[in-house]
């Protein structure tokens, strides 16, 4: 960083004193630490385990050898365009997002921001960039201290709780405002753009859609929402959940990726020619996200509860067919102008990390424009799912998908698929080491 940018930093950072240093795990979950604001101005090297971005989802870690047997370091180096004063923290606090780089320099495997950089660098040895937005859902609920009890919406104005009658209400008696209207100036002061904000389907569900843009950036904004979500709801007393399905029959909650592919240099879309027609280029992005959905649904689908959602295929639908504004295919193509002809893939969860599903979306695109892939015709209408499109339907089934995919390795890194699939099967286990309530209700009188 150059002197002026130093100057720039420390005057942005007069009155912090802690900064907290963070790097998205395999969850998308913020790891790190927390510095002092000096020795974050002095430049002083801050290093992690190399095993903590394969950390599990309940706090363990796979074997040793899974982040190198002798779990050395790695430097987090924060990026320069995103260290934020926290608006939520009453003393006075910063956060910096950080790449995780090994001590040589280099960008970690392990790193799902690494990762995503990476896919977005591939694109520029081509001329090209991918432009991106993310849809968001999430759920707001009352404090839930026992998790064996289900979810409930927080009390509304008119002493009820909301029974599933409010989708796209913009009414105030679910009593929300004063979360959402902290949520909007927290946003605005960390720079996060927002486009539209609805109530959705699900019980006190809403989404909110971020501007497009930049992968990276709209993968760091995704992040930094999701981690302010939680923060001021804590404020509130309430509980934002992100899970991809909280609720027994309600909808899922979803984290939609739409995206183009323009001309670095002029900005024109290449999936649009020049009297407004569909390119090439544009089906061969269809054609590469066919070819790898399949390898690739546990990076986007990355929990067993993902699969609560996707079994129930309206609007979350479990299979790569793409249709021109039809939500019950994997890939939609939204109506809009040539200018802004886009591939909506439907897959992803709330729950999924938004650099890696991002980077994997885009790197199943990419691998179809290289290998001029065609995608199999447009569907519309009700249809039924052809075998060769359809998608894993367990986190079980889609590990082993994975883990027999070349293709992801090739893509990704033999060290970062192991690595992901060896934690995730110890979610798996973890998991399957529980009775559910569903399981002594119903099976235990037929013992």
């Amino acid at each position: 960083m150059t002197t002026d940018g130093q100057r720039s930093l420390a005057q942005r950072l007069t009155g912090i004193d802690e900064i907290e240093c963070v790097t998205p795990d395999l969850n998308g979950v913020p790891r790190g630490k927390v510095m002092t604001a000096e020795g974050f101005l002095e430049g002083r090297r801050l290093q992690l385990a190399r095993g903590v971005l394969l950390q599990c989802i309940m706090g363990g870690y796979p074997p040793s050898r899974f982040y190198g047997s002798d779990d050395g370091d790695l430097a987090l180096v924060a990026d320069p365009k995103q260290i934020h004063r926290l608006p939520w923290s009453q003393q006075p606090r910063a956060l910096a997002i950080c790449d995780a780089d090994e001590l040589t320099g280099e960008s970690s495997r392990l790193s799902t921001r690494g990762q995503l950089k990476a896919v977005v660098a591939r694109y520029a040895a081509l001329g090209l960039a991918p432009v991106v937005a993310t849809e968001l859902e999430f759920f707001v609920f009352a404090p839930n201290p026992d998790p064996t009890q289900p979810f409930q919406p927080p009390m509304g104005m008119d002493g009820r709780r909301e029974d599933g009658h409010s989708a796209f209400s913009v009414s105030s008696n679910n009593g929300l405002r004063p979360f959402f209207s902290e949520v909007y100036a927290c946003m605005a002061a960390l720079g996060l753009p927002r486009d539209t904000f609805m109530h959705e389907m699900g019980v006190s569900q809403f989404e909110i859609n971020l501007l497009h843009g930049d992968p990276l950036l709209l993968a760091d904004q995704t992040f930094l929402f999701k981690h302010l979500l939680k923060e001021v709801a804590l404020k509130h007393g309430l509980t934002v959940v992100c899970m991809a399905k909280p609720l027994a029959h309600t909808p899922g909650s979803s984290m939609h990726i739409h995206q183009s592919v323009v001309e670095a240099d002029s900005g024109r879309n290449v999936f649009s020619d020049e009297a407004g027609e569909a390119t090439a280029t544009f089906r061969h992005f269809i054609g590469g996200q066919q070819a790898c959905l399949a390898d690739f649904t546990a990076l986007f689908a990355p929990n067993v509860n993902s699969y609560q959602r996707l079994c129930h295929p309206f609007a979350s639908p479990n299979n790569a067919c793409w249709s021109h504004d039809n939500r019950s295919a994997g890939l939609r193509i939204p109506a809009s102008s040539p200018v802004a002809r886009r591939v909506e893939n439907r897959l992803p969860g709330a729950d999924a990390n938004p650099y890696l599903a991002i980077a994997a979306s885009l790197a199943a695109g990419l691998y179809g424009i290289e290998h001029r892939l065609e995608p199999s015709a447009a569907i519309q209408g009700e249809f039924e799912v052809p075998d060769n499109l359809s998608l894993p339907c367990t986190l079980h089934a889609a590990l082993e998908r994975l883990k027999r995919s070349h293709l992801a390795k090739e893509l990704f890194g033999a060290e970062f698929i192991e690595g992901y699939i060896a934690s995730k099967t110890l979610e798996l286990t973890s998991f399957f080491d529980e009775i559910t309530p569903w399981e002594r209700r119903v099976l235990a009188a037929q013992a």
